[in-house]
């Protein structure tokens, strides 16, 4: 079943946040993953939204993901992230 990674994150340093988007996609794509939103100016039709990008990522299951979110790969670019943001990731199966 398809796996959904959501991260709704505040960037606070965009140099270090920029060393992560410079790689991302190779490892996504190495762990066949694929980016279906990426958007800074997403529009808030209802309530607050205290963060300044969505992003949303698909997975051929939770394997799938697991296997991409502890790979040594995406370990390493991850501190660049985790630097440079605050936010949440949350996962969820398809339907």
């Amino acid at each position: 079943m398809t796996t959904y990674a959501l991260a709704q994150i505040r960037i606070h340093d965009r140099a270090r946040y920029g060393a992560y988007v410079a790689g991302f996609m190779e490892v996504l794509l190495r762990y066949e993953g694929r980016l279906l939103v990426a958007d800074e100016a997403p529009e808030v039709v209802e309530g607050e939204w205290p963060y300044d990008k969505v992003i949303l990522m698909a997975f051929r299951d939770r394997g799938a993901f697991e296997a991409w979110a502890s790979s040594p790969e995406y370990r390493e670019i991850s501190k660049d992230r985790i630097a440079a943001t605050t936010g949440v990731v949350i996962v969820a199966k398809g339907v």
